[in-house]
């Protein structure tokens, strides 16, 4: 698997026993220093970190991390874990998740979960040309109702995707205005792609960037599989191509792809950039352990990790990644509009 900037498995700031606490994530000023520092390393610099109390113990700056840590514990050793895992885990960490010591916590958690209002939309189900909803997949990140492609592309990429006919066609036809292009949203107010314009980007990507590589369709397929063309990704997987900050630097600053900067785990939720960082990783799978690999180990690698592919236990997945693809490959009947899909 790729070499990845991750924190240590027993973080250091678990050992850390100061006495003052911080009032809203009950962690010491050392700890609240050090968990701080780390998420800023995996990208997260939504907030400026620094040895001040003054500045740590800020409500905003200590939700932030406190969801930051919790985002880490989600997906620790590289496995997807249960609420509970993630809830224990944060009171007592990760070795001691399962640990009796951590129970109490857990119910505690439950009970005030439990006399929370409910959440839950009555009466609405998902438009009909939204993106199809998996049982797998269950959270689609939200990000700001107003972002414009305009915020997050740049003006270069935006101009190529005037030129593409089919995109033309599609924003004009929803009266899309150049400098004001806008995002397609489902019925939760989701940020999502059509087609036409995740087509558009692979096609862009590869044809600046990946002369020699997979097929655009190819890209638009896994696209499909990893995050059903949600601009922000879904679950634990960040932007369109899932691809996570630690790979996307490693691949930036070891391996040279350097078309476009990442900076910060938003930066992934941009879409040229999640594209660009989704093939050059095939890129690197296609070349594993310098070996020429199928487009079958790739998907499979891409989806599951290089070392979990059997490509006769995993042949659900090749199944439907071709049926993912056929959609690109078959003649666009859609009439224009920049929420079809």
């Amino acid at each position: 698997m790729v070499d990845q900037v991750t924190i240590t498995s027993v973080p250091p700031f678990l050992r850390d026993d100061d006495s003052y606490k911080d009032p809203l994530c009950n962690w010491n000023f050392s700890k609240l220093v050090k968990v701080g520092l780390s998420c800023r390393e995996l990208g997260y610099r939504t907030y400026e970190v620094a040895e001040d109390s003054k500045v740590m113990y800020k409500p905003f700056l200590n939700a932030y991390l406190a969801a930051a840590y919790l985002k880490w514990l989600s997906n620790f050793d590289q496995k997807e874990r249960s609420e509970e895992f993630m809830v224990r885990a944060y009171k007592g960490g990760t070795k001691k998740a399962t640990h009796k010591s951590t129970l109490l916590y857990w119910k505690k958690y439950l009970s005030v979960k439990e006399s929370l209002p409910s959440r839950k939309a009555f009466g609405v189900g998902p438009a009909a040309n939204a993106p199809s909803y998996s049982v797998t997949a269950v959270s689609q990140r939200k990000g700001p109702i107003n972002a414009t492609w305009d915020s997050r592309t740049s003006p270069e990429d935006m101009e190529e995707m005037w030129k593409n006919p089919e995109v033309n066609k599609e924003w004009t036809h929803s009266g899309e205005k150049r400098g004001k292009v806008r995002f397609s949203h489902d019925v939760e107010k989701h940020p999502y792609l059509s087609r036409v314009e995740l087509r558009a980007v692979a096609e862009i990507i590869m044809d600046k960037h990946f002369k020699k590589g997979y097929k655009p369709t190819v890209l638009c397929a896994l696209c499909e599989m990893v995050s059903m063309r949600f601009l922000n990704g879904v679950g634990q997987h960040s932007g369109l191509m899932g691809i996570d900050y630690p790979t996307a630097r490693w691949l930036y600053k070891d391996l040279g792809y350097k078309g476009y900067t990442v900076q910060s785990v938003e930066d992934l939720t941009k879409p040229f950039i999640s594209m660009y960082f989704g093939a050059a990783y095939m890129t690197w799978l296609s070349q594993y352990k310098g070996r020429e690999r199928t487009l079958e180990f790739v998907v499979q690698a891409y989806l599951s990790g290089p070392q979990n592919v059997s490509i006769q236990e995993t042949s659900s997945l090749w199944d439907k990644f071709e049926e993912a693809m056929n959609r690109y490959e078959e003649p666009q009947v859609e009439s224009g509009s920049c929420t079809i899909m």
